[in-house]
């Protein structure tokens, strides 16, 4: 294994990002020193709005509208509250609480972010429950397949089922 030119082509590669020299010592150096100089932002916050205490402070801005968050919460009460604001922010972007709650309640978490993979390839809440073959269109997911390909099944379906 040790003549293979791939394993020793490897090697080669390895030791060599691994050499330091003085150049790269260097620049590491001042990189580091810059970035420790760098200020850093504590808290998000829009330009122009104030918070009502005073005209002194910035008001600080929601990452997820609390609605979301409270929709979640009832569903995963366990979760810190960082994963919830995070997956709750995708999920104010593409649809209403309504439909994020038919995601869930078709099988699939809040903080699962297929779903939203699954939605932009043309499935709805109701299409996991329904059967391609032996399995349904949520087995056929979570098995792996592709959800091009389970929209296309369904499209099938449905048009034989109509003619």
């Amino acid at each position: 294994m040790l003549d293979d030119p791939g394993v020793d082509a490897l090697v080669r590669q390895w030791t060599a990002e691994r050499a330091h020299d003085a150049d790269a010592d260097e620049a590491h150096r001042i990189a580091s020193e810059w970035l420790a100089d760098a200020p850093t932002v504590s808290t998000p916050g829009i330009p122009g709005q104030r918070a009502r205490a005073g005209a002194a402070s910035w008001a600080t801005v929601e990452t997820a509208d609390p609605r979301y968050l409270t929709a979640m919460r009832k569903r995963l009460p366990e979760v810190p509250h960082e994963l919830l604001a995070a997956a709750a922010g995708w999920w104010q972007m593409v649809g209403g609480v309504a439909e994020a709650e038919e995601w869930w309640d078709a099988g699939m978490s809040p903080l699962d972010q297929r779903a939203l993979d699954y939605r932009a390839a043309g499935l709805a809440p109701s299409d996991l429950a329904r059967r391609l073959g032996p399995l349904t269109v949520l087995e056929h997911l979570r098995r792996g397949s592709a959800p091009a390909w389970c929209v296309a099944r369904l499209q099938r379906q449905r048009r034989d089922g109509a003619a």
